[in-house]
């Protein structure tokens, strides 16, 4: 009954094409097209009523042109080898320019070969598979996108929301398999692993199908990628729904061989989908595709009355200029005198020996791949024997229908919005560059793209002795046999599952025995989760570059580095000489020299104030310099600047003795301890032999650093390390300990005393767990392990562990009492300085100016006494010269001068007064 239905629906076809190209172009030059689709399936009835709809739309706006195109329409019948014989007819017979199809993959390949055989073009606008090379089929035309442009769109879309894992569900035919290594590929570059990959043979049954999701239920991925066709797909999603697999947790990803068709699939299909996200080929809205979406809508029913009504999809616009290009292309080459010319053979006439060769098909082609022009599905362009890569819309399914999250190009990534200006843009797994989705089960909330089932395997948890019980300590029940691990690493990991929003069984697998701490190296430790033995391994586990090789670490739960353990000694020599320490000689010298400087101020302050008692001989006067700065005494002081300066001074003392005195009570009652190594080098240079702990690889950084494989020696554990430092390396010890950062602070805290640690003289990531290359834990135990150990429970798991370590005072660099130098006290002296200096300066200016009005005053005395002389010579009174010539500084100096200044009216009655308070020693207030 479906063969009889497709045969009535072929002639119906035939006899509406025939009709539509003789009453338009009756006179016109024929040229001869085969056309090869699936008439029975969804894309093939869609594609057929487009094609009608594009001779009639060509010719009715190309009424001049001497050619028109005849077309000769096939049903594969969707069989690969129905459309090979269909081929070799329209190519034998009907002796076609070019064939438009066939619709699968599979029926392309063995087509393209006879296209290039018989130099006719093969123009397909649904064979996707990247299989198809235009390389090697040179007459293939690809007028749709290679599966391969949307990879990069899926990828990005995967890393957008942080999945690391994904499965693709594909059919297994030409056109599933075919886009796979191009998918993973991609996917990789993300940093998205393929764990396992779904293949459904497309003549699979609902039974064949639920059993492979139940399958995939057991796994712990939940990212799909389904590429398949729209009918197989239809089964998975309803099956899928079914199972349980359409709940929140999961994630659909399907290509847009079926998003491209979902507007024309059944309602429960599309149901059955919600969720779901896709890639859909982006088409610009138009007039033109508006008017023509109505008149193809309105052809169609009348195509296929029986079927229930259906939109038209980006396969149908892609036939439709399809045609155009063709059309164009017949009139440019013209096709008047085509012929083909059959090869001398002798074999019988279905031999595809004898198939002829078109005389034009090359120029035919020529003029096809040089067809660009904006049609009714964008840009056609087919200069690279397929179309470009455009825009890809990303799609929600969502009840019956779906709505538009956003656009992918290859220039600017993913974004809401089509024309948003910008770079590729670096997506999160928290705030990807999408409208919200409503995900499987109508949750808005983000998946987390993987699940541990419960039905599944624990997670096997690798772990191992170290020669630090408190990381992890590793025991074998003898009745159970199962192992049981302890230890502030044990801790740090099961708190951070406990904190996991999901539950994760695990069980601890033993590497090596309990017993035996070196028992393989830590890199064969980490290396068994990349041999898929453990799926993480935990303990004292450093990140090293040379392990991400084959494993992923999470976030380290430790401190990081590689430091020294030395001993320490008391490095103040408390000798006869200790007194002097206190102060650096910059410092002494410093004091001495403002010490002198203080004093010769102030003596030179009294001296200009005419203080008698620091007049004298030298002798007396340097004892009188160094008497003023150590004693404050008021009746040797008469100047007010003095008495200053010897204030600033003694604060300026009291400082500094009292600093001189803490300093020097510390060196003499608080041991002071420093490392008897400072740097690495000086071990180099001295030859002193050097300890690490066994297995370590810090044995392969001393010897990069220079160390001989004599002057390093292995220990195992801490006991050991304490024997060796104590004997020291002369007596077959060892001059420090290298080693890393967490287990020198564990030893410290035994051994605080009598050790240091120096560095850290080489930086490390610190410890942490390793998982097997994409293990979708990774990020969700890193959270957790943030979360542990950003608060106090990381506090509360090392004092369990490691007690008070911290308490140790030679963990770090060991600071103790220095001396004091200059720079301490630097504002002090400039204050001093200052005091000292400016108050000279002041005393000098007072004396320069009493001494210059001074000399003013005897001037003014001598032409008054000249006046006298002449007015008693002009009188004719003699007078003594002697007596005449008494001055008022003969009366401030001489030693009678109260009698002088009685007996002589000359003298002013002030300088009589002046004289005789200083004859007379009387004290005077002066600056």
């Amino acid at each position: 009954m479906e063969i009889a239905n497709r045969v009535i629906l072929l002639l119906l076809l035939s006899a509406s094409i025939g009709v539509a190209q003789n009453s338009s172009r009756g006179g016109a030059q024929e040229v001869h097209v085969g056309v090869i689709l699936d008439l029975g399936s969804l894309v093939g009835k869609i594609a057929i009523t487009s094609i009608s709809l594009a001779l009639e739309d060509f010719y009715a706006a190309h009424q001049n042109y001497s050619t028109k195109l005849v077309l000769h329409i096939r049903d594969s019948m969707s069989d690969d080898v129905g459309a090979a014989a269909q081929a070799l007819d329209l190519l034998e017979n009907y002796k076609v320019e070019t064939i438009i199809g066939p619709e699968k993959s599979s029926q392309a390949i063995f087509i393209s070969d006879l296209g290039t055989q018989s130099h006719v073009p093969i123009i397909s606008f649904t064979a996707t598979s990247p299989t198809l090379s235009p390389s090697s089929l040179p007459y293939f035309v690809r007028a749709t996108l290679n599966d391969s442009a949307q990879v990069s769109c899926i990828a990005s879309t995967i890393n957008a929301y942080g999945w690391r894992k994904a499965v693709p569900i594909y059919e297994d035919t030409e056109y599933g398999r075919g886009i796979i290594p191009y998918l993973v590929d991609v996917l990789q570059e993300h940093n998205v692993h393929v764990p396992y990959r779904s293949v459904i043979p497309p003549s699979a049954t609902s039974d064949q199908i639920t059993k492979e999701l139940y399958k995939l239920m057991t796994m712990q991925t939940r990212v799909y990628i389904v590429h398949m066709s729209s009918v197989l797909a239809s089964t998975l999603f309803i099956k899928a729904k079914e199972v349980g697999m359409m709940e929140k947790g999961y994630v659909w990803i399907i290509t847009d061989g079926v998003t491209n068709l979902i507007d024309s699939l059944h309602p429960s299909v599309v149901e059955s989908m919600n969720g779901a996200l896709g890639i859909h080929f982006y088409v610009p809205k138009s007039t033109e595709l508006n008017n023509f979406n109505t008149r193809w809508n309105m052809r169609y029913q009348i195509d296929n009355p029986t079927d229930p009504p259906s939109k038209l999809s980006i396969f149908g616009l892609w036939s439709y200029d399809t045609i155009w290009a063709v059309a164009q292309a017949a009139e440019k080459v013209g096709l008047s005198n085509a012929t083909f010319r059959k090869p001398i053979s002798k074999q019988k006439s279905t031999d595809l020996g004898a198939l002829g060769t078109s005389s034009n098909g090359p120029e035919f082609l020529k003029e096809i791949l040089q067809s660009k022009f904006i049609g009714l599905s964008g840009r056609f362009d087919l200069s690279d024997r397929q179309l470009t890569v455009s825009t890809f819309q990303i799609i929600n399914i969502i009840g019956k229908g779906w709505r538009e999250i956003g656009f992918w190009t290859a220039q600017n990534g993913l974004s809401q919005r089509l024309n948003k200006s910008q770079s590729a843009t670096i997506y999160s797994s928290l705030l990807p560059d999408l409208n919200p989705v409503i995900w499987p089960g109508e949750s808005i909330d983000i998946p987390r793209g993987f699940e541990v089932p419960a039905s599944g395997k624990k997670l096997r948890v690798g772990v191992r002795s170290s020669g630090y019980q408190q990381f992890i300590k590793v025991e074998k029940d003898e009745i159970t046999g199962a192992t049981k691990a302890t230890g502030l690493s044990v801790d740090v990991f099961e708190e951070a599952v406990k904190i996991l929003p999901y539950a994760v069984p695990y069980e601890y697998v033993l590497f090596g025995s309990p017993e035996d701490t070196s028992s393989g190296s830590y890199d064969d430790f980490v290396y068994q989760v990349n041999l898929k033995v453990y799926d993480i391994v935990i303990g004292d586990i450093t990140i090293r570059y040379n392990r991400t090789f084959y494993a992923d670490f999470t976030v380290p739960y430790t401190e990081s580095g590689i430091a020294m353990v030395v001993p320490v000694r008391d490095s103040v020599n408390k000798n006869t000489w200790i007194f002097l320490k206190p102060l650096t000689p910059g410092m002494w010298l410093g004091s001495i020299v403002f010490f002198i400087y203080t004093g010769v101020v102030v003596l030179s302050l009294e001296f200009l104030g005419n203080n008698k008692n620091v007049r004298g001989p030298i002798p007396r006067q340097l004892g009188i310099m160094i008497f003023f700065p150590l004693f404050e005494e008021k009746e040797i002081m008469e100047r007010f600047l003095s008495r200053i300066v010897m204030i600033v001074w003694l604060c300026f003392l009291l400082v500094v003795t009292s600093s001189y005195t803490a300093n020097l009570t510390s060196m003499l009652t608080v041991q002071q301890l420093q490392p008897t190594v400072n740097d690495i080098q000086e071990l180099l240079k001295s030859g002193e032999i050097v300890g690490y702990h066994r297995g370590s690889y810090v044995k392969g950084l001393l010897e990069e650093l220079g160390f001989g494989r004599s002057k390093i020696k292995p220990y195992d554990t801490p006991d050991d390390f304490h024997n060796a430092l104590s004997r020291g390396s002369g007596n077959g010890g060892i001059a420090a300990l290298v080693h890393e950062v967490p287990y020198i602070k564990l030893f410290l805290a035994k051994h605080c005393e009598a050790y240091t640690m120096v560095g850290p003289i080489y930086k490390a990531a610190g410890f942490g767990y390793a998982l097997a290359k994409g293990n979708p834990l990774l990020g969700d135990i890193s959270k957790a392990m943030l979360n542990v150990t950003g608060g106090d429970t990381i506090i509360q798991i090392e004092k369990k562990w490691m007690g008070y370590q911290n308490d140790c005072q030679n963990v770090g660099p060991i600071t103790g009492s220095s001396s004091l130098t200059f720079a301490n006290f630097r504002g002090l002296f400039i204050l001093t300085g200052a005091a000292s200096t400016s108050s000279i300066l002041i005393a000098l200016i007072i004396y320069a100016y009493k001494k210059q009005h001074r000399s003013t005053k005897v001037m003014q005395n001598d032409n008054k006494q000249v006046g006298n002389n002449r007015t008693d010579g002009e009188n004719n009174e003699p007078q003594d010269g002697n007596q005449g010539a008494v001055t008022e500084e003969s009366v401030q100096f001489g030693a009678g001068s109260e009698q002088v200044c009685d007996s002589n009216p000359h003298i002013s009655p002030a300088t009589c007064n002046d004289s005789a308070d200083i004859h007379r020693g009387e004290p005077r207030t002066v600056l």
